[in-house]
């Protein structure tokens, strides 16, 4: 199998977009996607982007996706936070979600953080299984807590 990890560029965000819509598919949120081609760009390009993507292409089609950006723990500082690795569907198996997640090991330890984390669902066996192989601790007594902008609007109203 001939393909490379790099990293994405202006002209991947159309691709990695269509990434993001399928895992949100293959996670039963079809409608969870809220950002755009424009988001993608504004946000992971420039000098100061907010987060790095990382793409499997082979055959000069992009056919998966990593995303991860950085965060500070105040218990071990400098943290790398993954917030999806996606692989199309007729591509999975093949060898290029492990390679996405090589890369993501590898550019963490290159950007000397001290802890990466991210989330699976709990109904992803696979996915947990080779997180658990790989030596990745699951710390099942954490719960994942969000505020979305309309929970965050509603709270903010009823303090004020």
């Amino acid at each position: 199998m001939d393909y490379i990890i790099r990293r994405a560029e202006v002209e991947d965000m159309p691709a990695v977009l269509a990434l993001i819509n399928e895992l949100a598919v293959f996670e039963k949120e079809p409608d969870a996607v809220h950002i755009s081609v424009d988001t993608l760009i504004k946000n992971g390009t420039g000098t100061n982007p907010l987060f790095t993507c990382f793409v499997a292409e082979q055959e000069e089609t992009i056919v998966g996706m990593a995303l991860v950006y950085f965060r500070f723990s105040t218990w071990e500082g400098k943290s790398l936070h993954l917030e999806d690795l996606i692989v199309s569907q007729n591509y999975r198996g093949k060898g290029f979600g492990s390679a996405l997640y090589n890369e993501v090991m590898r550019y963490a330890i290159d950007q000397n953080v001290n802890r990466v984390e991210w989330v699976v669902l709990d109904w992803n066996t696979p996915a947990i299984t080779f997180y658990e192989n790989s030596g990745a601790l699951l710390l099942k007594n954490w719960h994942l807590v969000q505020m979305n902008k309309e929970r965050l609007h509603n709270y903010i109203r009823s303090i004020s």
